[in-house]
Formats: C-alpha cells, structure tokens, sequence
C-alpha cells in the first residue's frame, strides 16, 4: 500500500502561520512507524512533470525522467480502450494577456459548463482534424485527443502551467510549431463565439486556448503496479492559490480519511509507504524492518508533522 500526497507541502504556502494552531494525528502515529528511505528530486526550474506524477510513473514501471507521461493513453487503457497511437489530454483554458506575459488561469475557476465545453469542441472540431486530431469529448476541462501531431511530444503538466506564463511552458519540440498555429487559430475561432458571448455578458473569463498535457504513447515495457497506490487530490486547489485556511481543513480531512487507513495497514501488516510531495521534491517513508537498537533511536528522533511537511520546502 503505497499513499502519494502531492501538495503536502507548497512554496504558495510559506510563513509561520501555516504551521501553527493544527494537529494531525495520524500522520504524526505514522511517522513514528516509518523511515525516510527516498528523496525523490525535482529535475530542475524547468521539470515538466511534478514529484508524485513522477512517483506514480514509477509504480506504473515507466521511466521517471522521460519528458513525456501518457496519462491520457493510460486513462483509455484503464478504461479498456488501449492504443498504440500517441494521445492527450486537452483542456480548454482561459490565458491572461498582460503587457509582457500571458498568464494561465486555474481552469476550475471557469465553471465550464458540460454544454458550453461541448459547443466550443464543436466549432473547433474541423480545424482539429485538418491538423490529424480526433479529439473526442470526455468531461468539460478534459478532452481526449488522439493523433501522429502527440507523438514524442513533451508537454508540461497542467499544474506546472497555472498561474504562470504559458510561453515559459510551451513545448519546445517541431512537432509543437503546428500545434502553436492550431491555438493561433483557436484563438481567432473563439473571439466571437456565442458560448464566449454569454460568458461575457455574465463577467465571466472567456475560452481562448487550450492546452495539451498527458502526452505521449504507453511504454511497452510498462507493468501494472504492485500493491494498491492512492493519489488524492485533496490539497491541491488550495495549495495551487495559496489558501492556507482551506489547505489546513483539507489535510486535516485527509489525515483522518486516507492517511488513517495506511496507519491501520502498516500497523495489521508491518508494510507500507507514504510519499510527501511539494512542487519540487518528494520524501517517501517505507515500513523497513528495523533493528531494535534502531527502534529505539527512532522514537526519540521521529519528525513531527510540521517538521517533515516544512522539509518539503527547505530542502
């Protein structure tokens, strides 16, 4: 049983009120239970992928530092509909002109309705598929794409992009020239259309972009993972918009829900891990079996919750 924490930490979440006035009590049993055993480190300013996107693809037996992630592929084979063909997610997204960058709003925030998703698919579908995209509708801020265009494209993940500047972010690969003249075009589409009409009308962000994550082909050499690896999203929203309050209610929920039941497991089983991941980096706890001298040590040295989570940022 392996339990992966994104945002357990953030670098959007600094300073000493996030740390002061909360308990978590199961993580704190827990780490009394387990030994840091892995550092997992951030492959630099520029990384496309996150820490426990990176931990995941490991489970999944991919390689943990191939620019691309097939997470869309991989959804579809989950859902028994495997390919050999390059895929994507595509997520409809409102960028920020300002005077010298263009700024990626948190797609969440749009309240994208199913039908308006759907209607702006629909008028972007006939430039999509002259550039050999089948894009097929799966949720309001998730598109399946499919197509040779995905192929070997590194793309960053979603994550990475919000709030920052999009051309910081775009892919720097030739197969990303033709998709750059695809969001020219989409955004010329788009301007005008009714579904951003009404959304003005109601002071609401318009559609005018899109952006492609999750892209690539499943690894032949793939092996499904071993054991049951859970990755709530739970602290996410809130540490994305540095919401200390919201972020501290959420861990607390998760301390009680899904931390608690890998507490129970390692105590039944003597087995179990426990990765904590900030933007940057990641720290996995393991139930290793331990000498009793070693037992010993560790009770008088276990890290509390803030002291570990805090790691996460000053590391």
């Amino acid at each position: 049983m392996h339990l992966i924490i994104p945002y357990a930490a953030s670098h959007a979440l600094t300073g000493p009120e996030v740390w002061a006035g909360w308990q978590l009590p199961h993580l704190q049993a827990l780490l009394s239970l387990l030994q840091r055993q892995q550092i997992l480190q951030d492959l630099g300013p520029a990384a496309l992928h996150l820490p426990h996107e990176r931990l995941q693809a490991k489970a999944l037996g991919w390689p943990v530092d191939d620019p691309t992630l097939p997470w869309a592929a991989w959804h579809q084979a989950e859902q028994g509909q495997a390919s050999i063909a390059p895929q994507a997610w595509m997520t409809p997204c409102h960028w920020q002109v300002g005077m010298d960058q263009v700024v990626m709003a948190d797609p969440a925030h749009l309240h994208l309705s199913d039908e308006e998703s759907q209607q702006l698919l629909h008028a972007m579908q006939p430039f999509l598929q002259e550039d050999g995209l089948q894009v097929t509708w799966h949720s309001a801020l998730l598109w399946h794409a499919q197509g040779p265009l995905l192929a070997d494209l590194p793309t960053a993940s979603l994550d990475r992009v919000i709030g920052q500047n999009v051309k910081d972010w775009m892919p720097q690969h030739p197969a990303a020239r033709p998709l750059q003249r695809l969001q020219s075009e989409m955004q010329m589409l788009l301007y005008n259309h009714p579904v951003n009409d009404a959304r003005e009308a109601r002071r609401q962000h318009t559609i005018n972009a899109f952006w492609l994550h999750g892209a690539g082909r499943l690894p032949a050499a793939a092996s499904p993972m071993t054991g049951a690896v859970t990755v709530p999203d739970a602290l996410r929203s809130s540490a994305l918009h540095g919401d200390v309050q919201a972020w501290q209610q959420a861990w607390q929920r998760l301390d009680a829900t899904a931390v608690a039941d890998l507490l129970q497991h390692v105590k039944a089983t003597g087995q179990g891990q426990l990765s904590l991941c900030s933007e940057h980096i990641a720290h996995t706890y393991t139930a290793a079996p331990a000498a009793w001298h070693q037992r010993i040590r560790r009770l008088f040295t276990q890290p509390s919750p803030a002291s570990a989570l805090q790691a996460l940022i000053t590391s």
